[in-house]
């Protein structure tokens, strides 16, 4: 994908198969981070508080990603797992026909930001 300037065109240009998870994922985090900025970082859209980036979101040619940080992915390895995907040190990939739970990716934003904080 190409280097945007904010939320809409990043997902504006993203494959089209994706836009309705990225869309669900903005929306998200948007309301679980109330207090936070919408950045684009890294090439990818994402959510800053004070500063840091706490959450941020991708899409890749064969599927999308959730990146926060890394004690938020480690709190919840267990559901991460649970719910059937994989996950690295920053980051959770799913697909449209395998989302992310929406309570997951509250409960991931939400330990994302206390970790930021801490």
């Amino acid at each position: 994908m190409t280097t945007s300037a904010d939320h809409d065109s990043y997902i504006a240009a993203a494959p089209e198969v994706f836009q309705p998870s990225l869309r669900r994922l903005r929306a998200l985090l948007s309301r679980t981070l109330p207090e936070a900025e919408e950045i684009v970082a890294y090439d990818m859209p994402g959510f800053a508080v004070d500063g840091s980036v706490v959450a941020s979101y991708a899409a890749f040619s064969k599927q999308c990603g959730l990146y926060v940080l890394p004690g938020a992915i480690t709190a919840h390895a267990d559901e991460i797992a649970a719910a059937g995907l994989q996950a690295t040190k920053t980051g959770i990939t799913f697909s449209p026909r395998r989302p992310i739970p929406d309570d997951l990716v509250e409960r991931l934003a939400s330990a994302s930001r206390h970790t930021a904080g801490a």
